[in-house]
């Protein structure tokens, strides 16, 4: 009885095991992604620089990373600082004061052949008309600005020279230091530095892994399957 319980036992987590499909590299997606201050943290964009209009004390970022889907988006490295950012700025009539924290990313995130500007971090705090964009805010102090036929923001200070929003392959675990954000992903997001703020690519959303059985459940139908043999082995051995 034991020998055909177990032998039946190992031909169902053969199977199991042979219905979980193997873990392929995921997709991501490289591009300068727009971010918004909530106090001390940073959040998503809801809408493209060209629409956002950012309020006298304010501060937006805009980071450079390899990001595979919402959770993975990848913050500025450097919080969101008002008050230090525009310290030597004050206010004046007419005007508006925009803190701006430009992320250039990691080397291993720049596209073949080039490398992040030196310094990557940097802060700048422009006084823009009262009625100005955050992508005019940023045009005031990281030009030269680049946009593609879709209005998406490519480059910022030159950086990088080619390239926007490309799809690239990603291995199955996340890189090590990069950290995640929150709100829509990708290129064709509203968070995405898209100028117009509306989606510049339809598959963007369809980067992140597909579904499929997880190990967690393969591993929960094997203990389910343990305990129902167990089980009736049990109820057998007690009428026997």
């Amino acid at each position: 009885m034991r020998t055909r319980l177990a032998a039946g036992l190992g031909a169902a987590l053969v199977t199991l095991a042979a219905a979980v499909p193997a873990q392929a590299a995921g997709t991501g997606y490289r591009y300068w992604s727009f971010w918004e201050d909530r106090g001390t943290t940073w959040t998503y964009a809801t809408q493209g620089p060209a629409t956002a209009r950012p309020a006298d004390g304010d501060t937006i970022g805009f980071r450079f990373a390899v990001s595979r889907d919402a959770a993975d988006a990848t913050r500025p490295t450097a919080v969101p600082d008002f008050t230090r950012i525009c310290s030597g700025v004050g206010p004046e009539a007419g005007t508006k004061r925009v803190a701006v924290v430009i992320d250039f990313g990691r080397p291993e995130d720049a596209p073949e052949g080039e490398r992040p500007p030196a310094p990557a971090l940097r802060t700048a705090c422009p006084r823009v008309g009262e009625d100005a964009t955050a992508a005019e805010a940023l045009a005031a102090v990281a030009k030269p600005l680049r946009y593609d036929a879709n209005a998406l923001l490519c480059g910022i200070a030159g950086y990088p020279a080619r390239g926007c929003g490309e799809q690239v392959a990603l291995p199955e675990s996340k890189p090590a230091g990069a950290t995640p954000g929150t709100g829509t992903p990708a290129p064709a997001a509203s968070g995405s530095a898209t100028a117009s703020g509306s989606a510049s690519s339809s598959d963007a959303a369809s980067g992140s892994d597909s579904g499929g059985p997880s190990v967690g459940l393969v591993a929960g139908g094997a203990a389910v399957l343990l305990l129902g043999a167990a089980g009736v082995w049990q109820a057998r051995r007690r009428r026997g």
